[in-house]
């Protein structure tokens, strides 16, 4: 597909390892960029010099959002502006935009019910806040685009259907993440078939079927899961990407996918990014 950029994220890598390093095996698995930091890591000049000197291009940020509690409002206001504006220097037209995650949904990690599901008066104040973001992140040329998560107040695509009823869709944009929505339970294909035409950027990561049936089973934690495996390379796991792929040509779509293993049971992250490009690449990515 042509006009799509590949970017890894670093997350497998881990916290401690050197990030020219992380940069320059990004650069070698084949990858087009990685995620950008945010304003406060540096100035948009020294990121771009960063990046380049490994041939790479910054990708869309991340800003995850407290949104259950008001007085944070104008501080995550504020963040979203700079990190629009950061962004836009960097020549990005995206940021992803999540809830946090929080310990009683981290404890239900892809199993939740109607019962344990987030309201929709609770839906509505995050939706009033992704409004107010997604309006100053425009000024500055830049979508905000909500990104799902397993673990956080919306995981599943009942949720995220909830929420998208109540924001303004000419100012939040789609900028899922495939693999967890599969964790959640829910069918990518038919999501993205749904969201095509909102759907500005997004993360892909695969799902290991047998590790997600066996969670569920036993009621694993967000943790749990990560350990014994649920994240999987691309191509090795349960997420059907050839006809994600398929769905978001034909609508034309044009922009950032991130690949994502947070966790890899590879022997080295390096072999884990290898791995994903080259199914991409398989698959005409």
């Amino acid at each position: 597909m042509e006009g799509i950029k590949v970017g890894c994220g670093q997350l497998t890598w881990g916290r401690t390892y050197p990030r020219d390093k992380v940069l320059a095996e990004i650069a070698s698995a084949g990858y087009d960029g990685a995620p950008a930091g945010r304003a406060t890591d540096g100035t948009a000049r020294e990121t771009l010099d960063f990046f380049a000197r490994h041939g790479l291009k910054p990708a869309p940020g991340y800003l995850g959002l407290e949104w259950w509690t008001p007085d944070l409002r104008p501080q995550q206001l504020d963040q979203a502006a700079r990190q629009a504006a950061f962004s836009r220097e960097l020549g990005l037209t995206e940021i992803y935009v999540a809830s946090s995650l929080t310990p009683e949904r981290r404890a239900r990690s892809g199993q939740i019910t109607p019962a344990t599901a987030t309201p929709t008066e609770d839906l509505k104040k995050l939706a009033d806040l992704l409004d107010a973001i997604g309006r100053s992140t425009l000024k500055e040329g830049v979508r905000a685009c909500f990104h799902n998560h397993v673990g956080s107040p919306v995981e599943t695509r009942d949720e995220i259907d909830r929420l998208f009823a109540l924001v303004d869709r000419g100012a939040v944009f789609q900028g899922p993440d495939l693999g967890h929505l599969a964790w959640a339970g829910d069918d990518v294909v038919a999501f993205t078939r749904d969201y095509a035409s909102s759907i500005k950027t997004l993360h892909i990561k695969d799902i290991a079927p047998d590790v997600r049936a066996e969670g569920v089973a036993r009621a694993w934690d967000y943790r749990e899961f990560s350990d014994r495996g649920i994240f999987a390379e691309l191509g090795e796991g349960m997420v059907d990407f050839p006809s994600v792929f398929e769905v978001l040509g034909k609508a034309g779509f044009k922009g950032w996918v991130i690949v994502e293993t947070d966790v890899t049971q590879k022997p080295s992250a390096l072999e884990s990014a290898r791995i994903s490009r080259d199914y991409l690449k398989s698959i005409g990515i």
